[in-house]
């Protein structure tokens, strides 16, 4: 069972999407792991960077955002490098060491006529909205540069064959970095109201807009977007984002709406775990030694009321008459995953069936 990682309520204020999601996501069991015990709890920020780790699946939104779905970037072109960006930047005397990691980023080797040409690809999952994002990526992509050139000069340790300023830069004149590009998906539920450059966040006089330099991101929502898709994982997370991101509908419209999705496209594990990720729900292998197939019915009971053991078996009753499930493996389904007696479950299922019939 997928039970919700405990959040100080000091440090997280209660958010609508993790409710609503939650509610609809717990609890998620994934078959076909080899795990040393039953529970292995995984970070949603884990199960997000691990998705989009796929050359198939990283490509395939590269595409949709620069190309508007043409298919330009290839998997086969794509190699995962270090996503630590850490640097020390210096000012005369002042040094201070700063700290950068990325969420995935992917270098492009590409062969043309003139030799190999690369491109450095990043993507950063955004839960919240984050009214400095401009300058968060700005930040690190300069990470990215400063890396480069730092690599680089360390192969300028003497002046010899370079001229005095190239000694001084530590950079010859023909010397060339590899560009970035960085996409951000934000998962939120809100819409996004935060800004997208640089001069969103400045307060600038109009005569002077044209001498400020300008920083733009490449911002995709998960909510809603007009993305050009062809891989089926890409296209069905997407959909089922859009589906349980729609705060406009009722919950039990938007739990259905999902299940009948899954169902029908019969949407793969891996695809639900990154849905659960962007969710911020906790991943559970309890199910993992049966030789049963885990189905959707198990992904989508729906908890109700978060620490009330009502609350669970009332949505596994709901969930168990959706999907068709006879009273026996009602019954069973309560015991196993509630822990209870037979009596229990009777009791449960009395309470809870004539609402469901």
């Amino acid at each position: 069972m997928c039970q919700m990682a405990a959040i100080s309520s000091k440090k997280y204020k209660t958010s609508l999407k993790f409710l609503r999601l939650n509610s609809i996501l717990k609890p998620l069991v994934i078959r076909g792991c080899n795990m040393a015990k039953k529970t292995q709890d995984l970070k949603p920020d884990t199960v997000l960077k691990n998705y989009w780790r796929n050359n198939e699946q990283f490509a395939d939104l590269f595409n949709a955002v620069l190309f508007n779905g043409k298919q330009i970037i290839k998997p086969e072109e794509l190699e995962d490098i270090d996503t630590e960006e850490s640097f020390v930047f210096e000012h005369k005397k002042y040094a201070e060491t700063i700290q950068a990691a990325r969420d995935n980023i992917k270098i492009r080797k590409k062969s043309t006529i003139h030799g190999v040409e690369f491109i450095l690809l990043g993507k950063e999952g955004q839960e919240h909205i984050h009214y400095a994002m401009p300058m968060r990526v700005m930040g690190y992509d300069y990470s990215t540069y400063k890396k480069q050139y730092d690599n680089n000069a360390k192969k300028y340790k003497k002046p010899e064959g370079m001229a005095t300023d190239e000694y001084l830069s530590k950079m010859k004149k023909t010397d060339k970095f590899i560009p970035i590009i960085t996409v951000v998906v934000y998962y939120g539920e809100k819409p996004w109201d935060g800004p997208t450059t640089l001069h969103d966040m400045l307060d600038i006089n109009y005569e002077l807009v044209q001498y400020i330099n300008n920083y733009k991101i490449l911002l995709v929502e998960a909510r809603q977007n007009n993305l050009v898709l062809h891989n089926i994982n890409n296209i069905d997370l997407f959909n089922l984002l859009e589906i349980l991101l729609d705060k406009n509908k009722p919950l039990h419209e938007t739990k259905n709406k999902a299940i009948q999705y899954a169902r029908k496209h019969k949407v793969e594990k891996s695809v639900i775990m990154t849905v659960a990720g962007a969710a911020n729900c906790t991943i559970d292998y309890n199910a993992l030694n049966s030789e049963e197939d885990a189905d959707m019915c198990t992904v989508f009971e729906q908890n109700r009321a978060e620490g009330r053991t009502e609350g669970r078996a009332e949505g596994i009753i709901e969930t168990g008459f959706e999907f068709g499930l006879s009273e026996s493996d009602i019954l069973d389904r309560l015991q196993n995953k509630l822990n209870v007696s037979l009596q229990k479950a009777q009791e449960y299922f009395n309470m809870f069936s004539k609402q469901n019939t």
